[in-house]
């Protein structure tokens, strides 16, 4: 089993920056600001070989009051008491404190094994500081840095030899994984009050301070047969409140326990639920794809019960249909009652978020649901859903095959996940549809298909395309190299390039135009077919330029008649684009 070590020390020491380091991952809020660390927080880590069960601790304060400092130092009592070994931190660059020697003396008291560490001691800044620890009576210092890992192979060979060997071997049993239960809430709405009423003790820092709770505290616990991990977090805000760096690092530690639980327990004030700040927490735990619990703290404050929680289920329903039907519980953890409700609730949601529904039931459910509301049509073309099945599990996943799914209506999807929540009894548990359509080999982008016949085509046009583009590459290729071998030839004989002698094609100009050469004989005398043969010469772009009488006009003069007035095409007719003469005789 793994050796429990306990992490303290007086505030801003470090401890938290070396239980991060130990843990591999950034699991405590570290900041230049003293007493940052206020419960204890439980994490998993290892040094070489050596398994710990790590436990950060607040600063240790001499004060013996009924303030919130007397209250830290009772917790860090309380973690010396329930660790193997005891890891005492102090600060290399400032030196002992007489807070130092405080502690120290409580520690030997205690009688349990000890271990002394200089940290910050990296750079000449922290040398002076380490030989004052002799004087402590706790044995020689290690000079540590968590910041940088300075120093660890010398701690893992001190706690080797501080702990006896039993303490820390042995196979540990494997067992279920523990139900995730993250507790949330605005601040100050009886969050570490309801956890401490439902483990039976005073595990976490209570009181009437509004913002105690920093640190998303873990607490294992066994309900019944059930193994649950509770995990206590500091109160959201409204985003605009939240100015000070300290409790941006709460509200993101916050964010990132709803995101690892399976169900997140919404704790509000029975007095005044609901505000904007329940609701943006409802929505994001549903964004989240978690399993949502509503509780009614302070619940001993209210005078009419039953109205008022008839109410605020109604309001439930009504402000959030993305999760209608979730569990409401009422309770009061200043005096117990109605807590013995709660966990029923969180198993029935939890098992519920597990589910998993047989296909065949959910096509049959699927028809049933076409029949009584039939999908609409959408550009006068029906979506027609033809099969569905669940992916996966946690939260309930499913994907649904139909035609022309991009345009089916979003009021139809959210037809169909009421009705799929209330066929298989899921109230409560946010559900997944995604809809998809059969492949279309014709399609642009990302819509082409690959399957059946469809394919065959497809693969057929796309080679048949390759082969033409490939053909032209071969003779654009033939045609360079040949002419490359011909200049080369020609320059090898002396003669110049012909890829340089080629003649320079001059545009028409409107001037150059009419000096167009009268033709002998026949040609002579008609001077429509002549107008016609110059244009023909010089191309069909400069037809306009060449003569201004229009061409059906010069057609009419070449035949020997009257040049006539341009009409309107008769039917039967054929008219061709730059030839709009008059129309043939049948």
């Amino acid at each position: 089993m793994p050796l429990k070590l306990a992490i303290v020390g007086r505030p801003n020491v470090g401890k938290s920056t070396l239980f991060n380091r130990l843990a591999g991952k950034k699991l405590a809020i570290v900041d230049d600001q003293p007493g940052v660390t206020r419960d204890r927080r439980y994490a998993s880590g290892n040094l070489g070989d050596l398994e710990l069960e790590l436990i950060d601790t607040a600063g240790f304060e001499d004060v013996a009051d009924e303030s919130l400092e007397a209250r830290m130092r009772a917790q860090t009592e309380l973690a010396i008491e329930e660790a193997d070994l005891s890891l005492f931190i102090y600060d290399a660059r400032e030196g002992v404190t007489p807070l130092d020697e405080v502690f120290a003396a409580l520690l030997r008291r205690r009688g349990k094994p000890v271990i002394i560490a200089a940290n910050k001691a990296e750079g000449k800044a922290g040398q002076s500081g380490i030989g004052e620890a002799y004087k402590l009576g706790l044995g020689e210092p290690i000079p540590i840095s968590g910041e940088h890992g300075e120093g660890m192979a010398e701690l893992y060979a001190a706690m080797l030899a501080a702990v006896p060997e039993e303490l820390y071997t042995g196979d540990e049993d494997d067992e279920d994984k523990p139900i995730r239960l993250a507790i949330v809430g605005r601040p100050n709405a009886g969050k570490s009050t309801l956890i401490n009423r439902l483990i039976g003790e005073q595990r976490l820092l209570t009181g009437p301070e509004a913002g105690i709770t920093r640190d998303s505290i873990s607490v294992d616990w066994v309900w019944g047969d059930k193994k649950v991990r509770l995990v206590d977090t500091a109160g959201l805000r409204k985003k605009a409140k939240v100015q000070e760096k300290l409790e941006k690092l709460s509200t993101q530690d916050t964010i990132r326990a709803i995101t690892f639980a399976e169900v997140v327990v919404l704790v509000m004030d029975a007095t005044h639920p609901f505000e904007i700040q329940d609701l943006q927490i409802a929505d994001l735990t549903e964004r989240e794809g978690r399993a949502l619990v509503f509780v009614l703290a302070k619940w001993d404050l209210i005078e009419d019960q039953a109205a008022t929680l008839a109410a605020f289920r109604e309001h439930a329903e009504r402000m959030l249909p993305q999760v209608r039907g979730a569990p409401v519980v009422a309770l009061s953890g200043e005096t117990g009652s109605g807590v013995n409700k709660l966990m029923p609730a969180v198993l029935k949601i939890h098992k519920d978020w597990s589910t998993k529904v047989k296909t065949r039931d959910l096509n049959d459910w699927l028809q049933m649901a076409m029949q009584r509301h039939p999908p609409p049509a959408v550009s006068g073309r029906r979506v027609k859903p033809k099969y569905m099945a669940q992916t996966k599990a946690r939260p309930p996943t499913f994907v649904l095959f139909s035609s022309r799914a991009d345009q089916m209506p979003d009021h139809y999807r959210r037809y169909l996940i009421n009705s799929l929540r209330e066929s298989f009894d899921l109230p409560g548990v946010p559900l997944r549809i995604t809809i998809k359509s059969g492949a279309n080999p014709y399609a642009d982008g990302e819509a082409k298909g690959h399957s059946g016949r469809g394919k065959r085509e497809f693969e057929r046009r796309e080679r048949e395309e390759e082969r033409i583009r490939a053909s032209r590459n071969t003779v654009k290729k033939s045609k360079r190299l040949a002419e490359e071998a011909a200049a080369k030839a020609a320059i090898e004989a002396g003669l110049p390039d012909p890829r340089e002698a080629k003649p320079v094609k001059k545009k028409a100009t409107p001037k150059a135009a009419p000096a167009t050469a009268p033709v002998e004989g026949a040609a002579a005398a008609e001077p429509g077919k002549a107008a016609v043969k110059s244009v023909k010469k010089l191309g069909p772009k400069v037809q306009k330029k060449v003569s201004t009488t229009p061409s059906y006009k010069v057609g009419a003069k070449s035949a020997g008649g009257k040049a006539a007035a341009p009409r309107r095409p008769t039917a039967g007719s054929r008219t061709v684009r730059g030839n709009t003469g008059p129309a043939k005789k049948r």
